[in-house]
């Protein structure tokens, strides 16, 4: 029996299916790590950058203390992705397991919680006894009906731990060499300057692609991540004048 759970809004025009009117967001949120990996590189080395040049470092200092920052940050951001991947991975399919258990040894209390979590939803009479009806009727239905709304959980695609830890260190990689390669082809000051100017066009721009993917205004997205950015990399430049004044 096919329930039409969503009624006279789910079905098809004339012309053929609706066109739906929201963005499509995958299990895969790639944008979501580019964006923590290249802002936290980016920020990071900006930050260590100003903190150099306040407290007085020479160039070489500056240069070699950013590209070794750069790798040693790329190769942590990219373990921390690889670890919490790792364990959102496990706690799911410890889940599962869970859930499967519970299924095989006590049906009766798993389908009173699932007619429960449709009521909730606003089903009830002879449709919420199909729909629970339909969802128990098959296993993997129900457990995924469970581990999805229930438990709000999602499982990890295969490959998503080499993915997302790959991702994040290539983004935080590149977020650590924007504002560094003009200090290998400039002079300190106009080095320094196109560095800001590069860090704030990149972080601004992340910020409007950001508004137009998901949600939100796109100038006050992007003006909220060069300001969230630049000042986070401000502080870097307030200890290194610290450091410089009291070693004066």
């Amino acid at each position: 029996m096919l329930i039409d759970l969503e009624g006279s809004a789910g079905r098809q025009t004339r012309s053929g299916p609706r066109p739906s009117r929201h963005r499509h967001i995958g299990g895969t949120d790639w944008l979501r790590d580019v964006i923590l990996g290249g802002q936290d590189g980016l920020v990071n080395i900006l930050g260590i950058i100003l903190g150099v040049m306040a407290a007085g470092g020479s160039e070489a200092v500056l240069v070699i203390t950013g590209f070794a920052a750069a790798i040693t940050e790329s190769i942590s951001m990219g373990a921390v992705g690889y670890s919490s991947t790792v364990a959102d991975r496990d706690y799911y399919n410890a889940q599962r397991m869970a859930e499967q258990t519970s299924i095989r040894e006590d049906p009766d209390m798993e389908r009173a919680e699932l007619r429960r979590l449709y009521e909730q939803k606003g089903f009830s009479g002879r449709l919420l006894d199909e729909v629970v009806t339909t969802v128990t009727g098959d296993r993997e239905k129900w457990l995924a009906t469970i581990l999805g709304e229930e438990r709000h959980l999602e499982p990890v695609p295969p490959g998503e731990v080499a993915r997302r830890s790959g991702v994040i260190t290539i983004a935080t990689l590149a977020g650590h060499l924007i504002p560094l390669l003009p200090f290998l082809f400039l002079n300190r000051t106009p080095a320094l300057l196109l560095a800001i100017a590069l860090s704030a066009l990149v972080l601004f721009g992340v910020g409007v692609y950001s508004a137009v993917t998901r949600v939100g205004t796109w100038w006050k997205i992007g003006t909220k991540m060069v300001a969230i950015g630049l000042g986070a990399a401000a502080i870097g430049f307030l200890i290194g004048r610290i450091f410089n004044a009291g070693v004066a």
